[in-house]
């Protein structure tokens, strides 16, 4: 088989395109959890904290002041975005929130699984035995 026969066969599996998908989905809604950060949970944290706007909160490591981040990278300066670190971190929080309340209605409509039949045991040593066994594997008792 050649090598892109084998590519082609792995690439076409399910699971690799349910991963596709996924990927795909998971970039959108990504987007979508960013701007819900950057444009409505952002503003009044900002405003709360005294009209500070985490993304534009950075220390410059060169020693020289720049006034907004914008100049900083505009000057190759190397600095520390920590606001745009605080802006990551609220996006991860809000999309860990929404995936488990997600996953806890999934499993709220999901019905329980069928609990697992008691195994047959064998009346001499109590170890499980097969059901359909006449004679007991461990301890050779006639059943």
């Amino acid at each position: 088989m050649s090598f892109f026969e084998e590519f082609k066969k792995f690439a076409m599996r399910g699971n690799v395109i349910d991963l596709a998908v996924g990927v795909v989905i998971g970039g959108a809604f990504g987007k979508i959890t960013s701007s819900l950060v950057d444009n409505i949970i952002m503003p009044p944290l900002s405003l709360l904290f005294g009209k500070v706007d985490f993304s534009g909160l950075f220390i410059s490591l060169n020693g020289q002041h720049y006034d907004t981040l914008k100049a900083a990278q505009d000057a190759h300066a190397p600095i520390l975005a920590y606001g745009l670190f605080i802006n990551t971190i609220v996006n991860f929080l809000i999309i860990a929130f929404a995936i488990f309340v997600l996953i806890k209605q999934i499993n709220r409509l999901t019905p329980p699984p069928a609990p697992a039949p008691e195994p047959r045991l064998c009346p001499f040593c109590k170890t499980a035995i097969a059901d359909d066994a006449t004679r007991c594997p461990h301890c050779t008792s006639q059943l």
